[in-house]
């Protein structure tokens, strides 16, 4: 058998498929391995170029064919599409993945290491927590609704009212809606301890990180978006540019142009939108104490955001300065510096 110069293989959760082709791009190798195999069988094979899509397990294969020797490269799937032929199946998304892996303008995701990995999972545990107390909040409101009774708005108010309303004997709450309540309010409260123990442990791991303590001297950028934002970028040498950082998160325009003519449309809303919304919601931390200032009379500490919010609505100086806060992100991971408050946002 010649020598395998590249290896697309396509990831699953228990059966493998391995395409490899020679130095010359002729198809050497068409394999289904187990998961099992796959360790050993790369163990025994030559060094060389392994392409393989982002998903589940992406990062994980690709620390452990790194350090058997191999150079792996993990793509995007929507730049691996491109290159399918025929019909969807896993043998020739393997030979799709080996031919994009091949092409010297591909665009290739940088593996994470184990804590980055931890990090993110511990943002995303937070988020299913606070979205479930969202909802069971919502359901108690709707519930007591039906009674005439509206609860104003806050994260703490069920917890803070909702024990008087179910001891007062007066109101309209049959015996099954209290109990049903007092159930839900327990839930409630388990939710919000939950999440505020993870948001502890974020920020337990944000006080050893200097990347995370840099970014966080940054306006508008705090624990949680800073730590998020060390665990996704790193040291932020994946990206040339600070544009093409905020590109990676989808805080630039779409583009609709053709015939010389530029059309530009709203932001494209790529990358990871979990990181894209807590840099938004910043920006928009930041516009609101300005605005306050200037309505007090007072110097809103920031003239280019102040002059964006004369000719544009709220929303998109939040997008606005969302982009800039992402440059400057860049800026400080890369020169390794911190931000210097004596310089507005």
């Amino acid at each position: 058998m010649d020598k395998i110069s590249v290896i697309g293989l396509d990831l699953a959760k228990n059966v493998f498929h391995v395409h490899g082709v020679d130095f010359e791009g002729e198809v050497v190798m068409r394999k289904q391995l187990k998961r099992s195999q796959v360790s050993r069988f790369f163990a025994n094979l030559e060094p060389c170029l392994i392409g393989m899509e982002a998903c589940g397990g992406a990062h994980y294969w690709s620390r452990e064919l790194t350090g058997l020797g191999h150079t792996v490269r993990v793509m995007a799937p929507i730049f691996v599409k491109a290159y399918l032929k025929a019909n969807k199946k896993d043998r020739n998304d393997a030979e799709a993945i080996c031919e994009a892996v091949q092409r010297p303008n591909m665009r290739f995701v940088q593996p994470k290491t184990p804590e980055q990995q931890a990090v993110l999972h511990l943002h995303h545990a937070r988020r299913l927590l606070v979205r479930q107390r969202v909802a069971l909040s919502n359901h108690i409101r709707g519930v007591l609704s039906e009674y005439g009774i509206v609860l104003p708005q806050g994260v703490k108010v069920i917890s803070r009212c909702l024990p008087a309303l179910l001891e007062d004997a007066e109101n309209d709450l049959p015996m099954l809606a209290r109990h049903l309540l007092a159930e839900l309010k327990a839930e409630h409260d388990q939710l919000i301890e939950r999440a505020e123990c993870l948001e502890g442990q974020v920020k337990t791991w944000h006080a050893t990180n200097r990347v995370s303590q840099r970014l966080a001297s940054i306006p508008g950028i705090g624990v949680l978006t800073a730590s998020a934002l060390a665990a996704v970028v790193g040291e932020g040498q994946d990206f040339r540019n600070g544009r093409q950082l905020a590109a990676y998160l989808g805080l630039v325009p779409r583009q609709a142009s053709s015939g010389g003519k530029a059309r530009l449309l709203g932001i494209s809303k790529r990358g990871d939108g979990y990181l894209r919304g807590l840099l938004i919601h910043g920006a928009r931390t930041v516009i609101y104490h300005i605005r306050r200032r200037i309505q007090a009379g007072q110097p809103g500490g920031n003239p280019w955001v102040e002059q964006l919010l004369q000719r544009c609505h709220p929303n998109e100086v939040a997008v606005a300065l969302a982009n800039k806060m992402a440059r400057i992100a860049w800026v400080l991971l890369v020169r390794k510096e911190t931000w210097c408050p004596a310089r507005p946002v």
